[in-house]
Order: C-alpha cells, then sequence, then structure tokens
C-alpha cells in the first residue's frame, strides 16, 4: 500500500501565485506532494537540510557516524513541533487537484467558470517569466519533415496505470477498449495509456485532458486553437462531457480528432513557428512536465525513499512548485545563469530550474534510494522535454556529500543561485557551509529557509556577516510540505 495513504499521488494543479516582498497568508495550497517518512513521524521540515532537496527528496545520513549532517538529522528529530503525518499532504494535495479545470464536476455546472477558463482572450495570460536570450525550441522537434516515428524511450502511462495493474475500466468501456494514444507538439510519437481507474494510479483521462487543454492554450494562436478549445464543441469540452456522461466511445472519438488536428499542425510548421516566438515557459506546463516525469518514475517506487539504514532515520520535506518560482523570480535567474540545489533529493527542484529558467542546473545528494530515483526522473525528463518540443538547461545531478563532492564544489565557484534548505541543520553545518560559501563569486545569492548570520554575534567573529548581506522574506501557507502555515526565508548575497 502506497505511503500516500488513500490518497492520489498524481494531481498537481496548474495555477501559480507569486507574492512580493512580504505577503500575509493566503488560501489553501494549490500545489503538493506527499511526504514520505520512516516508521515513525519524522519531522519533514529538514528538507535540503537533513536530507532533502528543498523539492522532493528524502535524505538520510548514510551510515550512524558522528557527522554533522547526522547531528542534524538527530537535532531534527527531537523537535516535535516539526512532525506531521503524509496523510495531511496527501489531502492538500487531493482537494488542490479538486480545484482544477480538470475535475470531475458535471459538464453543465460552474459553466461560467470554465468558459473563463477557455476564453482565448484570457489564455495569453499565463504566469511566466519574459527570456530574450532564451532560445525554447528543442533540437530536435519534429516539424513534419518526415514520417518515420521518433524514438523516445519514456515510461508510458500504461506502464504504471493499466488492467494488469489491478485498474478498471472507466466510461464504460470494455477492457479491450481502454487502450489509446496520445500526441505531443514535439515528436512524431504518441504515449500509450489505457483509459482504466486504480488507487494511486495515473487518471488516464484526466492526465489526456490536461495536456489538450495545454497544447491548445499555450503552443495555438487563437485562431488554430478553436477547433480545440471553442467553448461549445470544441475537442476540449466533448472530451470534458464524454468523460462526464461516462461515454467511453465518445471520448476516443475527440481524443481521435485532436490526434489528427495536431499532426496536420505539426506537419504544417505551425508548431515550430509558434515555440520559436515563445521567451517563457509558462508556468502551468513546467508543472505539468514535471508531474508527468515523477508520476512515471518516483510514484510507482516511492516506497523506496522510505528505507534507511539502521542507526538512521529518514526526513523528507520540499519546497513546492510555486515557492521554486518565486525564488527564481526574486534571484532573476536566467538562462545565462547557474543554479546549484545543495541536497537536491530526487532532483525535483534541480530540473525545475532547467526547465522553467532554462539554466545550467546543478544538484548534489547523498541517499542511494534517492539518487538512483533522481537519475531516473533525469532520463525521463529528457524525453519529455523532446516530447513537448522545450529545450531545458543542462542538467547535472551529482552522488555524494556536497560539502566534498569535487564537481559540485566546482560549480559553485561558478553559481549565481543556490539553494540550501538549512531548516533542522546543526550551528556546525552551518558553519561548514559558511567556509564554503568563500569561494562564492560577488553577487552570488544564497537561498535558505534559515539565516546563517545570527543576531547574537558581532561581525568581529562572525564569518557570515562579513562576508553576506541577508534579506528577509516571507512566504504564505501552501508553499511547503510540511505545514500550511506561513513561514520566513533570507536571500544572502555574497558581498
Amino acid at each position: 500500500m502506497s505511503i500516500f495513504s488513500k490518497r492520489s499521488k498524481f494531481r498537481v494543479p496548474t495555477e501559480v501565485r507569486r507574492i512580493k516582498q512580504v505577503v500575509e497568508p493566503v488560501a489553501q495550497p494549490k500545489t503538493a506532494r506527499a511526504a514520505i517518512l520512516g516508521s515513525t513521524a519524522a519531522p519533514a521540515a529538514a528538507s535540503h537540510s537533513v536530507s532533502r532537496s528543498s523539492h522532493g527528496t528524502p535524505r538520510a545520513s548514510p551510515k550512524p557516524a558522528s557527522s554533522s549532517r547526522t547531528q542534524a538529522l538527530q537535532s531534527a528529530m527531537s523537535s516535535p513541533e516539526l512532525r506531521r503525518s503524509s496523510t495531511t499532504t496527501s489531502r492538500k494535495r487531493r482537494a488542490a487537484y479538486t480545484n482544477s479545470p480538470l475535475n470531475d464536476s458535471d459538464p453543465e455546472s460552474d459553466d461560467e467558470d470554465w468558459r473563463e477558463t477557455l476564453d482565448p482572450s484570457k489564455r495569453r495570460k499565463r504566469a511566466h517569466t519574459e527570456d530574450p536570450a532564451r532560445q525554447l525550441r528543442h533540437p530536435r522537434l519534429w516539424a513534419g519533415q518526415n514520417e518515420e516515428e521518433d524514438e523516445l524511450g519514456i515510461v508510458h502511462a500504461v506502464e504504471v496505470a493499466s488492467l494488469a495493474d489491478k485498474c478498471r475500466p472507466v466510461m464504460g468501456l470494455e477492457e479491450d477498449e481502454v487502450g489509446v494514444r496520445l500526441r505531443y507538439p514535439g515528436a512524431n510519437y504518441l504515449e500509450r495509456y489505457e483509459l482504466v481507474w486504480g488507487r494511486d494510479k495515473i487518471d488516464g483521462a484526466r492526465d489526456i485532458m490536461e495536456v489538450v487543454n495545454l497544447v491548445g492554450s499555450i503552443y495555438l494562436t487563437d485562431a488554430q486553437a478553436k477547433p480545440f478549445l471553442d467553448q461549445d464543441h470544441g475537442i476540449y469540452r466533448r472530451l470534458e462531457k464524454s468523460k462526464n456522461t461516462k461515454d467511453g466511445k465518445g471520448f476516443k472519438a475527440a481524443l481521435q480528432e485532436y490526434n489528427e488536428q495536431l499532426l496536420a499542425l505539426q506537419k504544417k510548421g505551425a508548431i515550430a513557428q509558434n515555440i520559436d516566438a515563445m521567451r517563457g515557459v509558462p508556468r502551468e506546463l513546467v508543472e505539468t512536465i514535471l508531474r508527468q516525469v515523477y508520476d512515471r518514475t518516483v510514484a510507482p517506487k516511492v516506497e523506496l525513499l522510505a528505507k534507511y539504514q539502521n542507526g538512521t532515520d529518514n526526513v523528507y520535506g520540499e519546497l513546492l512548485h510555486p515557492f521554486v518560482s518565486d525564488i527564481f523570480d526574486r534571484t532573476k535567474l536566467t538562462s545565462e545563469m547557474v543554479f546549484v540545489d545543495l541536497g537536491s533529493g530526487v532532483g525535483n527542484v534541480t530540473l525545475q530550474a532547467a526547465l522553467e529558467r532554462g539554466c545550467e542546473s546543478w544538484g548534489c545528494e547523498m541517499m542511494e534510494n534517492a539518487c538512483n530515483l533522481a537519475e531516473a526522473q533525469q532520463k525521463e525528463f529528457a524525453a519529455r522535454c523532446q516530447l513537448w518540443g522545450i529545450a531545458p538547461g543542462k542538467v547535472h545531478l551529482e552522488r555524494g556529500d556536497f560539502c566534498k563532492n569535487e564537481r559540485t564544489l566546482a560549480a559553485l565557484k561558478r553559481a549565481d543561485v543556490v539553494l540550501v534548505n538549512n531548516q533542522a541543520f546543526t550551528s556546525e553545518l552551518n558553519g561548514t557551509l559558511v567556509n564554503m560559501f568563500l569561494d562564492l563569486k560577488v553577487g552570488c545569492k544564497i537561498v535558505s529557509l534559515k539565516t546563517f548570520v545570527h543576531d547574537n554575534k558581532t561581525a568581529a567573529n562572525d564569518v557570515a556577516a562579513s562576508i553576506l548581506d541577508v534579506e528577509h522574506f516571507s512566504y504564505p501557507g501552501g508553499y511547503v510540505s510540511w505545514t500550511a502555515a506561513p513561514g520566513t526565508f533570507c536571500i544572502s548575497t555574497r558581498k
């Protein structure tokens, strides 16, 4: 049974909020991933710090030695206010998805909200950051030059959600009718799905509808998008009605028309032309690609992240997609910069930086199972980016202690933005990091949940105070996985 309890772990909403300098708590989060704990409730707040990339990876000390990082873990374990259950986050994720445009509402309910979602005049106002220097077209984008199908080693949805996995047919379909294929804008390749449902499995119908909606609203002009998103007779509307009325044959017919219409646009070169005009990746597309990668690589093996060696504990906590995007905004991360995530877990933040900002992106993780899943994510990420036609920045995921890994230390010297979740670090480990920061270039931004400069020290004996200018910020509720409450973080600049 999944450690995500009885809630689905596959729903990631698309809306992203952006906050200013200081914000008041806002409504319940729109994005979340489940927390993974050991056999006892553990402090998920120790993301990165004790062991996890700020975005999705557990980390435990590799052996019960008295290293500073093990001490950090033990210190975190003694803090009762950091404890929480994985079920809480799972519920938040489920609730967030229920509020998305792809929920199971009646086809005629909330019609005004639905129509506003697909209004062409509003579709162009999608949150992203303009970067004139970035070229978004994937170098292997298929634009109809030949009829041969691309070779892409993706993990198909059917490999993780199928009748063979004890899922059941939906929309009144028989078992021999559930197989379908889905076309994407960047490649002459179709992903295989089965229209089935199973607990903690990919919902094929929802996944397909989300892809259709994003293709129509992001990759096409208003005129091109009309057959896809027309509010009365468009393909997306037909998919939605068929799903809600359990008309499986109607759903498959609408999907077939989508595949044919998109293929025609690809052959005309329309998709390539439209991508060339883009200068930023909308954040809902970023979240969808990252969710697809995670759902097909990490989620089916997520229990591995709860395994640890004797004498250690496993702590998991993550900065959610909106928080990470806000960090990128505040640090002005661009495609020409270098990003380093110290404690990258399964690589979620590292991949997000490469996709959302197109920068050179580094991560370093020491937990073996997390590293293995990170490598699987990196492989799937590369294939998915080609499938969507988007060129990400170069990704480097390193194994080992970020305090000692030579390639990571070399990347730090070139870094423009460094992320380190030191929520539960000991003073010893924070001191080690400060000494590492001596090698950072002037102007490098360091994002942390706790400051490295403390009021009870003087500039005369505090190395951190002498090399870092610190700004304090607040984040709203729903920005981290371990609590729904708001909190604070810091951005330090190397003097």
